[in-house]
């Protein structure tokens, strides 16, 4: 395993680290318990996302997800980790009305343990970065394909296929970054725009099925465990800890019913 330092990162260690050459590793993260092992794995970025909305609170998508939700989630992965940059997400209908709204929203991030917090958005949302980049707030921000713009964008599909697409999102992350934008993450684009706006970019970029050639990858935990059934096409599966949990919870059932435990072992 890569040595890593101990020390907590901050932007300019990202930013070291994309001038090394050395890939940045981001993953989603909901709670303290993960948040340790993860952070102790040497991960560099936990993203509290509002992905916890589809894969930790049982809903459809996440534009259920509430700012208390990633308020409390990210106060839980802080305390789990020591090393970690943490991202938090803006939850929908947190942010859109303005950046009066926006900062007064990240407020509540950051006291929450947040280093950074992340809006879905294109240009349009270049004075709302800046804004809060003007109070002090480090903003991620998030372009292509965004979650929160489903039903306008036709649903989960790969954005930027055509010249016209592209060009538009290129626009997006080249506005949010001359906002103030400290990283752009960049969701559900053809590898080559991928590798087009990190190189245009001066901030570094987190790729989510976006090509191998951005500044890093995210993925969603679960996804990159193997705890559910369904996954994304681009989430590679790096192991199956929803099956481990599923024989070390039917062994516990089978030991508990035929009165194996607990045993002189695990009795006082």
């Amino acid at each position: 395993m890569t040595e890593f330092s101990p020390a907590r990162i901050r932007v300019q260690h990202l930013n070291e680290m994309v001038a090394n050459g050395e890939a940045l590793t981001a993953l989603t993260c909901y709670d303290a318990l993960t948040a340790r092992i993860l952070d102790a794995a040497g991960i560099d970025i936990l993203v509290v996302g509002d992905s916890i909305g589809n894969t930790a609170l049982g809903f459809s998508s996440t534009i259920q997800v509430t700012l208390e939700d990633i308020e409390r989630a990210t106060s839980a992965v802080m305390r789990g980790t020591t090393r970690a940059f943490i991202i938090a997400d803006m939850p929908m209908g947190t942010y859109e009305e303005g950046p009066a709204q926006a900062i007064r929203t990240a407020i509540r991030l950051v006291r929450a343990g947040a280093d950074a917090v992340k809006l879905e958005g294109g240009e349009a949302f270049a004075p709302t970065v800046e804004a809060l980049t003007q109070a002090g707030i480090n903003v991620v921000a998030h372009v292509g394909y965004r979650p929160h713009a489903d039903a306008a964008l036709g649903g989960p599909r790969v954005q930027g296929r055509d010249e016209e697409e592209s060009e538009a999102i290129i626009d997006d992350a080249v506005s949010l970054e001359k906002a103030g934008a400290i990283a752009v993450v960049v969701e559900m684009v053809p590898g080559k725009l991928g590798a087009k706006i990190t190189e245009i970019l001066s901030v570094p970029t987190l790729g989510i099925g976006a090509g191998y050639r951005t500044s890093g990858q995210l993925l969603v935990w679960p996804d990159m465990a193997g705890m559910t059934e369904w996954q994304p096409s681009y989430a590679k599966r790096f192991g199956e800890v929803g099956a481990a949990l599923s024989n070390a919870v039917t062994a516990f059932r089978t030991a508990v019913k035929s009165r194996e435990f607990p045993d002189k072992e695990h009795s006082f």
